[in-house]
């Protein structure tokens, strides 16, 4: 997850490996959308019980749990706010993968304090934030729907970005960012050409094979990363991690959604117009990074894959819109990454704690100067009149990301565990050894249903 920052996720939000400095950028941009998490104390139906707050104390000091990232956002909102009582720590929860922040709250769970008031964390802590971590527990995230924040306030995020947030009906985060897909281009490299922009996947498939053709080397993507399914199959909604039941989920690579993409892919991999090695893996920014025609990835690539990484000039890069298939009118794209803020069910300021999410996910002040593209639709627009956010490319990178925004389909699911693990373990592997995508798909399918059962979810296949 899963760009995070602020587009901006998070998502995930995948273990990406190039130069120190490239790293340590994508990670923040990525962050942890897809971070997994121990859910083996976990319920994992509903708890049915009504919300109660704990004894409110209005004034008290609130607690802050972020990461470094995130960190000077806080910071920005204490000078604010002088008179606002934060203790701030700063932790790795949001980190890919990190255990942290669940394992601290079954411990104070278990001993009745200690619950930080307000803590970001990846769109997975909110699977088990939402549940209670043992009997007679209280979830630890609150119901921020529920008299906290208002709907007009919810209503403003971008279009099924709060979907991770909800579970039993009620929405326990507030997004800080998102990493919708488009379509990235050399825009230079495409004039010079002759190339038009595709608008189809068969208009992206056609041109890769073209480009393979008359320009040898020369790549229009990348399956090679440890999130590169959300790109592309997500994007092509794929039922890979559908949850259609709170305790089933259906997994069914053999829908026509999942072969299509499977088979086109392999189409341009064969014609070596797609490559297998991740953009972010060693060596590639140095060796390949200046062939990279075309980059169908999250909105976070821009300033953090073509400028930070492949040291791209300014100018020469730009953003379409999310690909559409032939003949079909729905837009639909996947989401690298984002992060999100949650408030303590147990908080004695409950207003002071929400009031803290609250700007800093929708306020102006704070999200134009974020990492990365902020889910807050408002916020989104303060973004993209930064001039640090869009002066570095070579269009007006705007539209596409609003559309892309509002296009990120709802059905790949925020699951228990993180939707890369299986890509990384049974895909990657079968993609270096040569396979096809279009033949890996069942062993892929396979190791998706052992790690949901392992989570405690009925798998279903159709």
């Amino acid at each position: 997850m899963r760009s995070s920052g602020s587009p901006r996720a998070a998502r995930r939000r995948a273990v990406v490996r190039t130069a120190a400095a490239a790293v340590s950028l994508a990670t923040a941009a990525l962050l942890a959308g897809c971070a997994s998490a121990d859910t083996s104390t976990q319920s994992s139906s509903s708890s049915g019980a009504a919300f109660e707050p704990a004894r409110q104390k209005d004034g008290s000091e609130i607690t802050v749990w972020a990461d470094s990232t995130r960190l000077p956002a806080v910071q920005a909102y204490q000078k604010a706010h002088p008179d606002a009582k934060l203790k701030i720590v700063t932790y790795d929860g949001g980190a890919d993968g990190s255990t942290y922040l669940q394992s601290k709250v079954q411990l104070f769970d278990r001993t009745g304090s200690g619950w930080p008031d307000v803590v970001f964390g990846s769109p997975t802590d909110v699977t088990w934030a939402s549940q209670p971590t043992k009997s007679g527990a209280q979830p630890f995230a609150a119901p921020l729907d529920d008299k906290l924040v208002g709907q007009s306030t919810l209503d403003g995020f971008a279009k099924g970005s709060l979907t991770p947030c909800q579970f039993n009906g009620h929405t326990y985060c507030l997004r800080n960012d998102i990493a919708q897909v488009v379509l990235w281009y050399n825009k230079s490299l495409m004039d010079k050409w002759g190339y038009q922009v595709p608008t189809t996947w068969e208009q992206y498939e056609a041109l890769g094979k073209k480009v393979a053709q008359e320009h040898p080397g020369y790549l229009v993507g990348s399956v090679g990363d440890t999130n590169s399914h959300e790109s592309y199959f997500w994007s092509g909604q794929c039922p890979a991690f559908d949850l259609v039941k709170p305790d089933t989920l259906r997994t069914d690579l053999q829908d026509p959604h999942c072969t299509r993409t499977a088979k086109l892919l392999d189409s341009l991999i064969d014609a070596k117009a797609v490559t297998t090695k991740g953009f972010f893996s060693q060596g590639f920014a140095k060796d390949s990074g200046n062939k990279v025609l075309m980059a169908y990835g999250p909105s976070w690539y821009g300033q953090y894959l073509f400028k930070a990484a492949f040291k791209t000039p300014a100018k020469q890069i730009a953003a379409a819109p999310p690909l559409t298939w032939q003949g079909e009118s729905t837009v639909a794209t996947g989401n690298v990454g984002g992060g999100v803020w949650m408030v303590s069910s147990h908080s004695a300021d409950l207003k002071a704690s929400t009031d803290l999410v609250t700007w800093l996910t929708t306020s102006d002040a704070n999200q134009a100067s974020a990492p990365t593209y902020p889910a807050y639709t408002k916020a989104a627009q303060a973004w993209l009149a930064n001039p640090a956010n869009s002066d570095y490319f070579a269009n007006d990178v705007g539209p596409a990301f609003q559309k892309a925004a509002d296009a990120v389909w709802t059905d790949w699911s925020n699951t228990r565990f993180s939707d890369s693990t299986a890509w990384s373990s049974v895909v990657l592997p079968a993609l270096t050894a040569g396979k096809t995508l279009t033949a890996t798909l069942p062993a892929w399918q396979q190791e998706i249903g052992n790690e949901a059962k392992a989570q405690g979810y009925k798998v279903a296949t159709k």
